[in-house]
């Protein structure tokens, strides 16, 4: 079964167009939408999860239209994890961590056991467990991503969309994000999407790519197969050598050595 599937959804915003987009995201597997900046790709995630209405076409989860879907059954379907822009107020880890048990629960609800077998299983999965009790603003930002995607798990969602999980992360720790996401998708058969600017990382660890230009789907399918020079000089507008290490690709821009002078 389909995952995510869109059929000709268009947006206008000002300036800003999504042209038609019909796409299909495999079930159970890593999914990277990759693209220049201001491409749609973050745009495209919030019609996705109807954070943002488009103009025309549909959305469908699991073959059902999204919008008949009543907003606490979506939740606890599919959950997305914005990018980390804002500041948190004072929270522990745990504390976080439990926000994701918001759809499962009664208004002012307390916790079940079950909701805390949850959010240990959560922290288990990330390896946030032993810093529940630290505040959350005194960690790393590589540990902070963590403990958002164990937010993420606990909601206990079949699909997770990510928008730019590593932007801001050093390479250790984006590395190591990316690691901890391929490992739940394959343990978990969790359907992941992400947004991603590193294409040497899509190509790694993601199984299936949507490529983005000026508002539409211009390329879909295997990260290593889609990943060449006429891609890059495509979508990106750069001149530059694939080649593939152990099934992980380096690009390598090309030099004009008379580019820029007179």
């Amino acid at each position: 079964m389909t995952a995510i599937q869109t059929r000709q959804v268009g947006l206008n915003v000002g300036h800003f167009h999504l042209h038609d987009i019909s796409l299909t995201i495999p079930t159970g597997k890593m999914t990277t939408i990759v693209g220049p900046n201001g491409s749609g790709k973050s745009t495209l995630l919030k019609i996705i999860t109807q954070l943002l209405q488009a103009d025309q076409g549909e959305v469908l989860i699991y073959n059902q239209s999204a919008k008949q879907y009543k907003p606490i059954d979506l939740a606890k379907t599919m959950s997305m994890l914005p990018q980390s822009k804002g500041i948190l107020p004072d929270l522990t880890v745990r504390e976080l961590i439990s926000f994701g048990r918001s759809p499962h629960k009664r208004l002012f609800g307390r916790l079940t056991q079950e909701d805390e077998h949850i959010i240990d299983w959560a922290m288990d999965v990330t390896g946030t467990k032993r810093h529940e009790d630290r505040m959350f603003q005194t960690m790393s930002g590589g540990e902070q991503q963590k403990a958002r995607i164990a937010m993420a798990l606990a909601q206990k969602t079949d699909i997770i969309l990510l928008d730019e999980p590593t932007t801001y992360l050093d390479i250790a720790h984006q590395l190591d994000v990316m690691e901890m996401l391929q490992h739940i998708n394959q343990k978990y058969n969790i359907t992941i999407v992400m947004v991603l600017h590193d294409l040497q990382q899509a190509g790694a660890y993601c199984d299936y790519m949507i490529a983005m230009k000026q508002g539409k789907v211009v390329a879909t399918g295997k990260p290593k197969e889609l990943i060449t020079s006429f891609f890059l000089k495509d979508v990106y507008h750069i001149e530059a050598k694939i080649k593939f290490e152990d099934d992980y690709p380096i690009i390598i821009p090309i030099k004009h050595p008379n580019h820029g002078r007179n």
